[in-house]
Parts: structure tokens; sequence; C-alpha cells
């Protein structure tokens, strides 16, 4: 499986077959913020521009509301595939950054790197839960490894229904790199 992780969802792509050719079994969105608690989906800028006390019990709301729900969409998400047959030997999971957020000194771009250090986390927590291996990517680092890979994971979309932008061949590559 790969994973190519945006703030309140991920772009999921599950690869099978052989490791040197294979095929797309499946393309989707994997929710990770709850659709019907809409401040889910940036947790973190909650706390932006607000008194620091009320700030920090609804940034921790929050954060646990991601966690509950990620945790629920990412076992679904595995037990729907291996209900199908299929085996996970691993999974990629593709991030723009894994900076600390420590380091950042402007609150907004803070916030958007707490974002993505959150949603990266749950989506480990939960494969790893479900005892899938886990390795974890930067997105401009992805090509640089595979350089060679890159116009044969722009070739599997072409069986794919739907987009195969940049989020879905990230995502697929980072399967394909550990299979």
């Amino acid at each position: 499986m790969g994973f190519r992780i945006k703030s309140g969802w991920a772009t999921t792509v599950l690869l099978a077959g052989p490791a040197k050719s294979p095929r797309v079994a499946d393309c989707r969105v994997t929710l990770l913020a709850d659709p019907d608690d809409p401040e889910t989906r940036q947790p973190y800028h909650a706390g932006l521009d607000t008194h620091e006390s009320r700030a920090a019990k609804a940034v921790k709301r929050l954060v646990k509301a991601v966690e509950r729900f990620a945790h629920r969409s990412v076992a679904k998400l595995i037990a729907d595939y291996r209900t199908a047959g299929h085996r996970l030997r691993g999974a990629g999971i593709v991030v723009g950054s894994i900076i600390d957020p420590a380091r950042i000194p402007n609150d907004h771009i803070r916030a958007h790197a707490e974002e993505g250090r959150l949603f990266r986390r749950v989506v480990e927590e939960g494969l790893r839960k479900s005892r899938v291996p886990v390795r974890v990517m930067v997105e401009k680092e992805l090509y640089v490894t595979a350089t060679r890979l890159r116009p044969r994971v722009a070739a599997l979309g072409e069986a794919v229904e739907g987009p195969w932008r940049a989020e879905q061949k990230a995502a697929a590559l980072a399967a394909w790199m550990v299979l």
C-alpha cells in the first residue's frame, strides 16, 4: 500500500502482483478527518487567534476526534483489503515534510506542520496496529531514490479509472518501494 498524506485525507494506492511489474489493484481516498466535523481537517488551526487556554482545549478535542476517526478508517481499509484476499506486505507513507513543527517560528505554518505530523502519525499507528510494516518517505526525495521508476509509475495509471495525478503517482511509487 502507498499513502500520500494530505490534511484530513490520504490518497491510497494498493499494488498487487510481482515486484518487477505490479499493477494497481485499488486507488481511493481514505478519509482521516470526520466529514461531519469540518474542523477536524485542520485541528491545529483552531488554536490560532484564540485565547490560549480555550485554544489548547479546542485543539486537544479535535486531535482526539481525528485519532478516533482515522484509526477506524485505516482499520476498515486494511480489513477490506484483507477480506478481498490481499496480503499486505508493507506500506509506504509519503509526506510533504518531516520537520519538527517546534522549529517553525510562524504560528500558521507551524499549525500546518503539526497537522501533517498528526495525519502521518495516525496512519502509521493504524498500520502498525494491524501489523503492516511502514516506511515514511518525503515526497521531494521519492524520485531521487527511484528515478528509473518514474515512467513506469506514470504508466500504471493507464489502467486506473479516475485521476492519476501527482498524489496517486507518489502513493503508487511508495507502495512499489515497499514491495
